[in-house]
This record gives structure tokens, sequence and C-alpha cells, in this order.
């Protein structure tokens, strides 16, 4: 990537950059007008009238059907048949050419009442007008918390690295105005003992007082959705102060708080019935009190920091082992001296837990035939999940009908990375934990998943990861399937970048070679790769190009586009990108907006695009 200079001028009269070389040679390019292309010149000819009142078939005064209008009943027509709009009035269709019009025409927009070619051509610009995924919430919201894909953070409150980064409020604030529905807090207590603070337990992160953490839950939950937030604890705290911190949430939260009556769940609540209510995830004390148990610790292997240790390789291996967990009535004196100290103290922490975290006593198989009464919540770490899947995929799937399956990064990722999401995604894991305060393409593909459903944090997982046949068998992930569908994409062109960027942001001395590539990301039978061809020293690329996409399980997969600029002699440069749910997408002519590293939209840059089902 060339260096940020002001190496170039604009030349305003010639509509030109001037690009200097070695500081005496001057290299002039011409800005190309962003004109419509031929499919969106088709289409309005299609559903635009003249002036005087006839179709425009491109046979008008100046050849291109450009002096054509469409109204409100014509757009109506292309939203209908074009763009697979069916519910769209008149009305509607003429406030969309209202708002139009009053963004390009300040002085005549009280005059006109249609859109002409460059008005209906910026009106399919218009991301927010013309989007590639619906909006809103549109799927069902009323069925069990275990029925959905939920938007999962893991060490919500780290700002960094795993290791020494500060712990703070910051992240978990961010986390929930983009629509993270879980927060997952560590509780320790403080230097003296007397108070909780939130860190990742025996590192160099400094610590957050807990309060702070629930006060900025309780003023940001609802930010940008209104279904429920479920906060998961991994608390390493004595009794008193698990009262302490059941005295804390009822506090803060007050009527915001939901908990059953009841000590044990039969079935998940609705995220329909927990509008704007916050939830307690983690385990029971009495559970907490056993894992404590060296016997228990030894078996299981889990760190007293942390849950998110790697498990040795043979302590692995099946489905029954990773839930196997040894019933130790007996436990050692001073566990029994703090379990009767805290009798009056652990009821009001306990009945504030809705979701009950552990693992079963016994055969995984067995358990679920005998626990029909009960739901719960089970953690596994990345590889747990990777090597259960591989023996018991179909268990894991059966698991998840009732029950919610939270995985988390292995131990090892101290840079805060990510894991591929999908493996969870496909065997019905609700809950795929994520470090939301890094960036890369696994992340990428989580916030693509959770723009679904109008982003609200919830996704309804589809219907073949909750049903049964007939002999209790379920979907297999690894079984390869007939084609569904194919998706066909249709790449027109970008436009933004000049707005956005340096014009040397890429390249010093010449504009942008701009190319698209795309991934198709879910079951391994989908999986695909495509590429534009490059358009050289361009800021608005015209690439006209289309692919197929042939799907075998549509309703799991993830179109994953980035803008990349050529580089000849280094790596090439990011312009952008972005991940939607191939369930979601909307047919016809889209605005695709670009994000950048971070997930954060830009300003100005999208594509133009066409997604067509077959």
């Amino acid at each position: 990537m060339g260096k940020e200079k002001k190496t170039e001028s604009y030349n305003n009269d010639s509509g030109s950059y001037n690009y200097k070389m070695f500081k005496c040679f001057n290299r002039k390019f011409k800005i190309n007008e962003v004109t419509p292309t031929d499919d969106v010149r088709d289409a309005f000819c299609q559903f635009a009238v003249s002036n005087g009142g006839g179709s425009v078939d491109g046979d008008s005064s100046d050849g291109d059907g450009s002096s054509g209008v469409m109204g409100a009943e014509q757009l109506c027509s292309f939203l209908d048949d074009h763009q697979g709009e069916s519910g769209t009035t008149v009305e509607e269709a003429q406030r969309l050419i209202d708002e139009v019009i009053r963004r390009r025409h300040h002085v005549t927009r009280f005059t006109r009442h249609g859109l002409d070619l460059d008005d209906f051509f910026n009106f399919l610009f218009y991301e927010d007008l013309n989007p590639p995924i619906t909006p809103h919430v549109h799927q069902d919201m009323t069925a069990p918390l275990s029925h959905y894909f939920i938007y999962t953070g893991h060490n919500s409150y780290l700002t960094g690295n795993q290791l020494s980064s500060d712990c703070s409020e910051v992240p978990v604030i961010k986390a929930l105005q983009r629509g993270v529905r879980v927060i997952e807090l560590d509780l320790w207590p403080n230097s003296t003992g007397t108070d909780i603070n939130v860190l990742h337990g025996r590192t160099l992160t400094t610590p957050v007082p807990l309060i702070i953490c629930l006060k900025s839950i309780r003023d940001h939950a609802f930010f940008s959705s209104p279904y429920p937030v479920i906060i998961t604890l991994e608390d390493h705290l004595t009794s008193d102060l698990q009262a302490k911190v059941a005295e804390m949430a009822t506090q803060v939260f007050g009527q915001m708080l939901y908990y059953p009556e009841s000590d044990s769940l039969s079935e998940f609540p609705a995220p329909a019935s927990l509008l704007h209510r916050i939830i307690i995830s983690t385990k029971p004390p009495k559970e907490y009190l056993e894992s404590r148990n060296p016997i228990v610790k030894q078996k299981d292997n889990v760190s007293p920091s942390s849950e998110d240790e790697t498990p040795r390789t043979e302590e692995v291996q099946t489905l029954e082992s990773i839930l196997f967990d040894q019933d130790c009535e007996s436990k050692s004196d001073s566990d029994q001296e703090d379990d009767e100290a805290s009798e009056d103290q652990k009821p009001a922490y306990k009945r504030l837990i809705t979701i009950h975290a552990g693992k079963p006593k016994g055969a995984v198989k067995e358990e679920m035939k005998a626990v029909v009464d009960k739901v719960r919540r089970l953690s596994l770490s990345e590889q747990e999940l990777d090597r259960t899947c591989s023996s018991n995929s179909q268990d894991v799937v059966r698991f998840t009908q009732r029950n919610l399956l939270r995985i988390y990064p292995k131990g090892t990722r101290f840079n805060s990375s990510n894991y591929k999401p999908l493996i969870g995604w496909t065997h019905g894991a609700q809950m795929i934990a994520f470090n939301m305060q890094g960036y890369g393409k696994s992340l990428w593909l989580m916030h693509g998943m959770f723009r679904a459903n109008g982003g609200c944090g919830y996704v309804k997982k589809p219907n073949f990861l909750m049903k049964k046949g007939f002999h209790d068998e379920v979907f297999d992930p690894r079984k390869k399937l007939p084609v569904k569908e194919t998706l066909k994409v249709k790449v027109y062109m970008g436009d933004g970048w000049r707005m956005d960027f340096s014009h040397t942001h890429f390249d010093a001395y010449s504009p942008p070679d701009f190319y698209t590539k795309m991934y198709l990301v879910g079951v391994p039978a989908d999986n695909a790769k495509r590429k534009t061809k490059i358009i050289e020293d361009n800021w608005y690329p015209i690439w006209d190009e289309e692919f197929s996409f042939p799907l075998t399980v549509p309703e799991l997969a993830l179109l994953r586009i980035e803008v990349r600029e050529y580089d000849m002699s280094e790596k090439d440069d990011f312009g952008g990108q972005t991940c939607l749910p191939v369930s979601e997408l909307r047919p016809g002519i889209r605005s695709v907006p670009l994000y950048d590293k971070k997930g954060e939209k830009m300003k100005s840059v999208r594509l133009l695009m066409r997604f067509i089902f077959e």
C-alpha cells in the first residue's frame, strides 16, 4: 500500500486526479461518472412509463429509455415482480419515492412525483431503502430458548488479550450495543475478601468491580434489542460473597431480573415472554462446592481460574466421557463447614439462577432418557466439541433440542482470537461464545449470522435441527445431502471508497485496483469461493460478473464478501467486508454495505449486487 501522502490533486474542471510520481512527473486519471448498469437500465425500462403515459421499452428519443418516469404504481410492480416484495403497497412505494426525491432534489422536490432513471439507480444504491436482508424481526419468537442460536460473548469484560489486558465495563457496553445477548463475567473476591471483582483469574488482567458491570448491563442491555440478556457467571466466591452477588443483582436490576418460582425448569421460557428481562446462568452453589472437591477437579481437569483450560486428549474421547461426572457424596471437612455455614445465604443466590449450568451424573444417553423434567446448560471447549462431534454428532444434536450447549475458545487463545463457529451451529449449539474485542474472519462470520432476524441477537434454528424421526433419529451434520437450491450472485459495481479514504490510501501513484472475493461458508459440501476480475485504476469498479453456489443446507449457509485492492509488490490491501446469512437474502438487485476489519459499518462504501435463488 502506498504511503498516505497528498501526492495527488483534484482538478475540478476536468474531473480528474493528478498523481505526482518521483516529485516531478504528473499522472492524470479521469474520474468516471457512475452510471446505471445494463440490468438496472433494463429493469427501469420494463416498469417505467413515458412522460406521455406509455411504456418505456428503450426506444425513447434518447435511445436508452432514460426519459421515462417510475411512479408509485410502477415502483410497486417492480418491487413485487423483480424484487420479490409482494406485500408492498402503493402508499409505501410513494413514501420510498418521496424519500429518494427528498435526498436528491432539494429545489424541485415539491414538483416531482416519480423517479427518473438516475433516481431509480440511486434508490437501488441506498442500503437503508434497499437492504440485502430483512431489517426487522420476522421469526417466531415464542419457542423455548433452546430453539435459537443466541449471540454470545466470551470473557465479555476484557479489553484485549486474555493475559494482561484491562478489565472494564466498556467492552460489555460495546457488545450489548452490537446486539450480543449473552455476557460472561468471571467473579473473584477482592484483595480484602469483602467485595467482588470481575477479572480473568490467575492472570495479570486488572480488575473491575462487579457493581460497575451490573449497572452497565442494566443501562445498555436493550439498546439494540428488547430480547432477554443472559449473564453467565463463572464464580469463584465464598458463600457469603455469593449472597452479596444476589443482593447486588436484585438491587441493580429490580423488576428486570427474571427467575422462576421453582428450583429448576422443565422447559426454557421463550424470548417473546422475556422482553426487557435479564437472566442469570451459572452452577448452583452445591455443584460449585462439589466442583472444588479434589477428586472431581482431577477428573474434570478444570482450572480454579477458568473453565477455558484445555483438557488432556486422553481424558475426553466420547460424549459420555465429556459429560460424565463423579457423584461425590462426601466432601472435605472444609467444604462441609462452608456448606453448613451458608445454609441461610445459599437460597438467595440459588433462586436467582434461571439456567442451571453443570454436568450430568452419568452416561449422557441414559441421563437424557431419565431427566425429562429438567433442562440445563452445558459448556464445552472448542476442542471438546470437535472430538465429541467426531464420534457422537447426533447425540449432540439431540441434546441441544431441549438443552443449551455453550462452546468457548480453547485456553491457548491468549490473543483473544476465535474459532470456526459453523461446527457448533450445524450441531445445534446455541451459545457459540466469542471474544468480541478482536477481529478476524471467524468474528465476521459471527457478525453475519446475527445480522439475521433484524439483528435482535436470537436466530431461530432450522426446523431440521429440532425434529426427531420415528426411531428417534435426528439430523446428521456429516451426511452429504443432495443440492436443495442454487444461489446466483451477480456483482455489479462498488462505490464510496473515494469518500471514505485518502486518494493515496491504496496506491500513492494511481487510483486503486479493486476486486471482490466471495466465500460460501456452511456444511462442508457447500463451502466454496469465487473471485471477480481486477478493475484497474478506478474508484468506481464495475465488475458485472455472476457466480453460482449450489447449496445442500442453505439454512446454515453464510455468504462472506470481501473487497481487496491488488498490490503487485505487497500484500493486497483491505477494502471492506461483510457477511450475510443466505437464508435471509432478499432476491433482486440490492445495495450491500461494507464494514471495516472490526465490524464497524463504513460510512459510504457499498456494493450493488443481485441475488437469485433457483
